[in-house]
């Protein structure tokens, strides 16, 4: 017997269907980003969504995280997304940032997503993979 998200019964039913609709934002949301359409990415995100991103204040409200992703890749860089894992209202996806150049950057990344109870991308953490370095670094 097939079960998915769609078909669930019973006490979860519902909160599976969220985090279905909510994976589905998600990579819409790298979709509309990667495409520069950010009035269709801000219709993805809750009123109070809240962005993290390494190095800088927390992003709050659709205005600003938009704000504050266009400032943080710049606007012709692609998100090549490689997984996507999600379980109750929570999401994560891997995959690589690419800023196109006489040599393309790629920088591997990983987003926590929180999703509201209406299917919204409620928050955002995002983590990127470096090399180890700097202080406290062993060799």
């Amino acid at each position: 017997m097939h079960t998915d998200a769609w078909a669930s019964t019973g006490p979860n039913a519902v909160g599976d269907l969220v985090t279905a609709a909510g994976t589905d934002h998600v990579r819409l949301v790298y979709d509309y980003l990667d495409a520069g359409d950010l009035d269709a990415c801000a219709s993805l995100l809750h009123d109070r969504v809240e962005l993290e991103l390494p190095g800088v204040p927390t992003a709050r409200g659709r205005a600003a995280v938009l704000r504050a992703h266009r400032d943080h890749t710049g606007p012709r860089t692609r998100h090549e997304i490689d997984r996507v894992v999600a379980h109750d209202r929570s999401i994560v996806a891997a995959g690589r940032r690419i800023t196109p150049g006489p040599e393309d950057t790629c920088l591997r990344f990983v987003d926590l997503f929180r999703i509201a109870d209406d299917g919204m991308v409620e928050s955002c953490t995002r983590y990127y993979h470096t090399e180890p370095g700097g202080p406290g670094a062993r060799p």
